[in-house]
Protein backbone atom coordinates (compact mmCIF):
# COMPACT_ATOMS: atom_id res chain seq x y z
CA UNK A 1 0.00 0.00 0.00
CA UNK A 2 1.19 3.30 -0.98
CA UNK A 3 1.66 5.91 1.60
CA UNK A 4 -0.38 9.20 1.18
CA UNK A 5 0.12 12.68 2.46
CA UNK A 6 -3.00 14.67 2.34
CA UNK A 7 -2.25 18.72 2.05
CA UNK A 8 -5.45 20.19 4.07
CA UNK A 9 -7.02 22.83 5.84
CA UNK A 10 -10.60 25.35 5.79
CA UNK A 11 -7.99 28.37 5.20
CA UNK A 12 -7.95 29.49 1.43
CA UNK A 13 -4.67 30.86 0.40
CA UNK A 14 -2.57 29.22 2.31
CA UNK A 15 -0.06 27.62 -0.35
CA UNK A 16 -1.57 24.13 -0.01
CA UNK A 17 -0.70 23.65 -4.07
CA UNK A 18 2.94 24.67 -3.87
CA UNK A 19 3.40 22.79 -0.97
CA UNK A 20 1.67 19.98 -2.46
CA UNK A 21 4.42 20.33 -5.32
CA UNK A 22 6.93 21.02 -3.06
CA UNK A 23 6.63 18.00 -1.30
CA UNK A 24 6.09 15.86 -4.52
CA UNK A 25 9.34 17.06 -6.22
CA UNK A 26 11.23 16.84 -3.12
CA UNK A 27 10.01 13.22 -2.53
CA UNK A 28 11.57 12.08 -5.77
CA UNK A 29 14.65 13.89 -5.52
CA UNK A 30 15.15 11.60 -2.67
CA UNK A 31 14.64 9.06 -4.97
CA UNK A 32 10.59 8.20 -4.49
CA UNK A 33 8.05 7.43 -6.93
CA UNK A 34 5.43 9.97 -6.31
CA UNK A 35 1.74 11.30 -7.75
CA UNK A 36 0.68 14.91 -7.42
CA UNK A 37 -2.99 14.60 -6.52
CA UNK A 38 -5.14 17.64 -7.35
CA UNK A 39 -8.59 18.14 -6.15
CA UNK A 40 -9.15 21.55 -5.93
CA UNK A 41 -11.82 22.83 -8.03
CA UNK A 42 -10.37 26.50 -8.63
CA UNK A 43 -6.99 24.62 -10.57
CA UNK A 44 -6.22 23.33 -13.63
CA UNK A 45 -3.98 20.19 -14.33
CA UNK A 46 -0.45 20.70 -14.71
CA UNK A 47 1.63 19.11 -17.37
CA UNK A 48 4.43 16.39 -16.61
CA UNK A 49 7.00 17.80 -18.90
CA UNK A 50 10.05 18.34 -16.57
CA UNK A 51 8.55 17.12 -13.76
CA UNK A 52 9.91 14.52 -11.62
CA UNK A 53 6.56 13.21 -10.43
CA UNK A 54 3.11 12.80 -12.00
CA UNK A 55 0.56 15.27 -11.80
CA UNK A 56 -2.94 13.70 -11.74
CA UNK A 57 -6.27 15.64 -12.28
CA UNK A 58 -8.55 14.50 -9.48
CA UNK A 59 -11.25 16.91 -9.34
CA UNK A 60 -13.68 14.63 -10.24
CA UNK A 61 -14.91 12.33 -7.37
CA UNK A 62 -14.55 9.38 -9.52
CA UNK A 63 -11.22 10.43 -10.64
CA UNK A 64 -10.12 10.44 -7.25
CA UNK A 65 -11.77 7.17 -5.76
CA UNK A 66 -9.60 5.75 -9.02
CA UNK A 67 -6.33 7.25 -7.73
CA UNK A 68 -6.42 6.13 -4.42
CA UNK A 69 -7.99 2.43 -5.43
CA UNK A 70 -4.06 2.40 -7.44
CA UNK A 71 -2.26 3.93 -5.13
CA UNK A 72 -3.83 1.08 -1.83
CA UNK A 73 -2.76 -1.68 -4.69
CA UNK A 74 0.85 -0.73 -4.72
CA UNK A 75 3.70 -0.53 -2.38
CA UNK A 76 6.27 1.93 -3.74
CA UNK A 77 4.51 5.14 -4.32
CA UNK A 78 3.92 7.96 -2.31
CA UNK A 79 0.49 10.49 -3.03
CA UNK A 80 0.10 13.41 -2.36
CA UNK A 81 -3.00 15.23 -2.24
CA UNK A 82 -3.65 18.68 -2.63
CA UNK A 83 -6.77 19.90 -0.66
CA UNK A 84 -8.81 22.91 -1.33
CA UNK A 85 -10.32 25.79 1.30
CA UNK A 86 -13.20 25.70 2.87
CA UNK A 87 -14.31 22.29 2.49
CA UNK A 88 -14.91 20.32 5.72
CA UNK A 89 -16.46 17.59 4.23
CA UNK A 90 -14.02 17.29 1.51
CA UNK A 91 -11.02 17.48 3.99
CA UNK A 92 -12.65 14.99 6.40
CA UNK A 93 -13.03 12.61 3.39
CA UNK A 94 -9.27 12.53 2.30
CA UNK A 95 -7.60 12.88 6.30
CA UNK A 96 -9.46 9.70 6.80
CA UNK A 97 -7.96 8.45 3.33
CA UNK A 98 -4.27 9.87 4.48
CA UNK A 99 -1.39 8.02 6.53
CA UNK A 100 -0.08 12.06 7.29
CA UNK A 101 -2.17 15.10 7.09
CA UNK A 102 -0.77 18.53 6.54
CA UNK A 103 -2.10 21.65 7.51
CA UNK A 104 -0.36 24.70 6.00
CA UNK A 105 -0.69 28.66 7.35
CA UNK A 106 0.98 31.56 6.93
CA UNK A 107 1.66 34.31 9.66
CA UNK A 108 -1.20 36.20 9.97
CA UNK A 109 -3.72 35.74 12.92
CA UNK A 110 -6.78 34.79 10.35
CA UNK A 111 -4.57 31.53 9.14
CA UNK A 112 -3.93 31.01 13.00
CA UNK A 113 -7.03 30.73 14.56
CA UNK A 114 -8.05 28.68 10.89
CA UNK A 115 -5.28 25.98 11.65
CA UNK A 116 -6.22 26.11 15.33
CA UNK A 117 -9.82 25.35 14.99
CA UNK A 118 -8.15 22.40 12.39
CA UNK A 119 -5.68 21.09 14.38
CA UNK A 120 -8.25 20.36 17.30
CA UNK A 121 -10.74 18.76 14.61
CA UNK A 122 -8.02 16.69 13.23
CA UNK A 123 -5.96 15.14 16.24
CA UNK A 124 -3.62 13.72 14.08
CA UNK A 125 -2.46 16.32 11.53
CA UNK A 126 0.26 18.20 11.94
CA UNK A 127 0.48 22.67 11.64
CA UNK A 128 2.87 23.73 8.51
CA UNK A 129 3.99 27.40 9.14
CA UNK A 130 4.65 28.28 5.23
CA UNK A 131 5.66 31.13 2.79
CA UNK A 132 7.29 32.11 6.48
CA UNK A 133 9.01 36.13 6.43
CA UNK A 134 12.76 35.60 6.01
CA UNK A 135 12.89 39.36 7.29
CA UNK A 136 14.34 38.98 10.66
CA UNK A 137 12.11 41.15 12.33
CA UNK A 138 9.02 40.30 10.25
CA UNK A 139 10.18 36.59 11.35
CA UNK A 140 10.66 37.22 14.88
CA UNK A 141 7.02 38.54 15.13
CA UNK A 142 5.45 35.47 13.25
CA UNK A 143 7.25 33.41 15.93
CA UNK A 144 5.86 35.64 18.60
CA UNK A 145 1.88 35.34 17.47
CA UNK A 146 3.08 31.53 16.67
CA UNK A 147 3.68 30.96 20.46
CA UNK A 148 0.76 33.00 21.43
CA UNK A 149 -2.00 31.91 19.54
CA UNK A 150 -0.77 28.02 18.70
CA UNK A 151 1.48 27.21 21.76
CA UNK A 152 -0.66 24.46 22.97
CA UNK A 153 0.10 23.09 19.53
CA UNK A 154 3.87 23.79 19.27
CA UNK A 155 4.49 19.93 19.61
CA UNK A 156 2.50 19.41 16.09
CA UNK A 157 3.91 22.38 14.08
CA UNK A 158 6.71 21.52 11.75
CA UNK A 159 9.65 23.51 10.30
CA UNK A 160 8.65 26.64 8.69
CA UNK A 161 8.72 26.67 4.93
CA UNK A 162 10.47 30.34 3.65
CA UNK A 163 8.76 32.34 1.83
CA UNK A 164 10.23 31.90 -1.84
CA UNK A 165 9.75 33.53 -5.00
CA UNK A 166 10.80 30.66 -7.53
CA UNK A 167 8.37 28.43 -5.65
CA UNK A 168 6.13 29.76 -8.77
CA UNK A 169 7.90 27.81 -11.35
CA UNK A 170 6.41 24.80 -10.31
CA UNK A 171 3.34 25.77 -10.77
CA UNK A 172 3.82 26.61 -14.31
CA UNK A 173 2.69 24.32 -16.81
CA UNK A 174 5.52 23.45 -17.58
CA UNK A 175 8.17 23.83 -15.46
CA UNK A 176 12.19 24.92 -16.31
CA UNK A 177 14.16 22.31 -17.38
CA UNK A 178 16.58 23.16 -14.52
CA UNK A 179 15.23 24.65 -11.23
CA UNK A 180 16.86 27.34 -8.73
CA UNK A 181 18.96 25.44 -6.06
CA UNK A 182 17.03 27.63 -3.32
CA UNK A 183 14.11 25.98 -4.38
CA UNK A 184 15.42 22.08 -4.91
CA UNK A 185 17.04 22.54 -1.29
CA UNK A 186 13.58 23.97 -0.21
CA UNK A 187 11.38 20.80 -1.63
CA UNK A 188 14.23 18.52 -0.37
CA UNK A 189 13.71 19.60 3.11
CA UNK A 190 10.45 20.00 3.22
CA UNK A 191 10.22 16.03 1.83
CA UNK A 192 12.77 14.72 4.54
CA UNK A 193 10.06 16.43 7.20
CA UNK A 194 7.53 14.39 5.81
CA UNK A 195 9.66 11.01 5.74
CA UNK A 196 10.68 11.76 9.19
CA UNK A 197 6.76 11.30 10.44
CA UNK A 198 6.28 8.98 8.37
CA UNK A 199 9.48 7.31 9.62
CA UNK A 200 10.43 6.79 6.13
CA UNK A 201 14.08 6.04 4.84
CA UNK A 202 15.44 8.23 1.78
CA UNK A 203 18.22 8.62 -0.02
CA UNK A 204 20.98 11.29 1.32
CA UNK A 205 20.47 14.41 0.28
CA UNK A 206 24.06 15.47 0.26
CA UNK A 207 23.94 16.24 -3.74
CA UNK A 208 21.45 18.93 -3.30
CA UNK A 209 23.98 21.33 -1.06
CA UNK A 210 23.73 24.69 -1.82
CA UNK A 211 26.84 25.73 -4.72
CA UNK A 212 29.99 26.80 -3.02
Amino acid sequence: MAQIVCVLGNKGGTGKTTLSHMISHGMALLGKRVVCVLTDLERERLSKENRLYLPFDARDAGNLAKVVATLNDVGDWFGVIDGGGNRSDTDSHLANLADLVLLPFRDSHEDMRTVLRDLEWMPRAWGLPSQWPADPAAHRMAQAATDELLGAFGHRLLDPIPHLAATKLLLQDRIPATLPWQLTNACVELAMQVFELLDIQYESPEAFAAPR
